[in-house]
């Protein structure tokens, strides 16, 4: 039986549609074998991120060591880190694991609703609300910048995520995203700072039929994601889908959350064996029909369907020694 084991290094989601949670279903329902280590635990729902308390680094280092040195691991798919001591405490530990394949989604947003003003914080975090909380400090950035991207096989950020990169590493002015041009100059400009490939998550910026950015809800038509390896980028183009849940997304009517769950369909068939234009290409299509076969669940931006491929087996896989007997209370048995 292959392993395919996969540690998920990112933050927990309460609600069950983003975070560790979210990929833990993905993975499950790719048939791989999910291990985690929590770099924060946040109070969220469909509506919004109402509270986040972050994991001392230290023991974000703890559980990745444990993991590790027991199961050993295939990919790591990495999330959101949370504090700068969390992101160089993770590069630390891919180097001391010997470099793992690393699928990086750099989480430094929440797209959901801001934390409210009560919402209090706590190791020291900086929270900038602006169309999401800032989960992920200016220094934290830097670092994941310098210290992460290096030990990347493929990153995998939003638009959003990319642009504050090209900031961060000094680029100003940024460039425009007015079409699909834009895209791939961007992840063309993130790809030499160290990734094998640069993915660019286009789900919450529609295009219209000649692949620019859309101006009318009318000319919504396509959503795409482009590919980079250095020397050559791949469009992977699917139809835009009107719907309110994608909670862990990309989807500018709702949440910019379910193109995430690409990420972990991706560090999935990574560990399947996939090479990385296949493994994006499949992790595509998961999310798609994640998206279109979605439950309704809660009042905001609901969660995908992880498990819309799975298929629960009618017939035991291997012979079980389960007997069911009645119990007499009386006479006791």
């Amino acid at each position: 039986m292959e392993k395919l084991r996969i540690l998920v290094i990112a933050g927990s989601d309460s609600s069950g549609g983003a975070g560790l949670e979210a990929d833990q279903k993905v993975i499950a329902a790719h048939q791989c074998y999910a291990m985690t280590a929590t770099t924060a635990l946040t109070a969220q729902n469909t509506q919004g991120v109402h509270d986040i308390h972050y994991v001392p680094s230290a023991f974000v280092s703890r559980q990745i060591d444990a993991c590790i040195d027991d199961i050993g691991v295939d990919v790591v798919k990495l999330g959101m880190l949370a504090s700068a001591e969390t992101v160089d405490a993770v590069a630390q530990a891919l180097e001391k694991h010997g470099r793992p394949t690393c699928v990086l989604d750099p989480v430094f947003h929440s797209i959901l609703p801001p934390l409210p003003p009560f919402a209090h914080l706590t190791h020291g975090q900086v929270m900038v609300a602006t169309t999401g909380a800032q989960l992920l400090p200016n220094p934290a950035v830097t670092n994941l910048r310098r210290q992460l991207l290096s030990l990347t096989t493929i990153l995998t950020p939003n638009i959003s995520e990319a642009i504050l990169l090209l900031r961060n590493a000094g680029m100003d002015p940024v460039p425009e995203i007015t079409s699909v041009k834009d895209l791939v100059r961007v992840a063309a400009l993130l790809q030499p700072m160290g990734p094998t490939y640069v993915l660019i998550k286009g789900g919450h910026v529609p295009l219209d039929d000649d692949l620019n950015v859309s101006r009318q809800p009318t000319d919504r038509k396509y959503v795409v994601n482009v590919l980079h390896t250095g020397s050559e980028a791949t469009l992977f183009i699917t139809k835009f889908s009107l719907s309110k849940n994608t909670h862990g997304t990309g989807c500018s009517l709702a949440s910019n959350q379910a193109i995430k769950r690409i990420v972990a369909a991706i560090a999935s068939n990574l560990a399947r064996g996939h090479d990385i234009p296949g493994a994006v290409e499949n992790a595509c299509r998961y999310v798609e029909a994640g998206i279109m076969m979605s439950p309704d669940l809660g009042r905001g931006s609901g969660p995908i369907n992880h498990f819309h491929s799975v298929v629960v087996a009618r017939e035991r896989p291997c012979e079980s020694s389960l007997r069911v007997q009645a119990w007499d209370l009386d006479g006791h048995g």
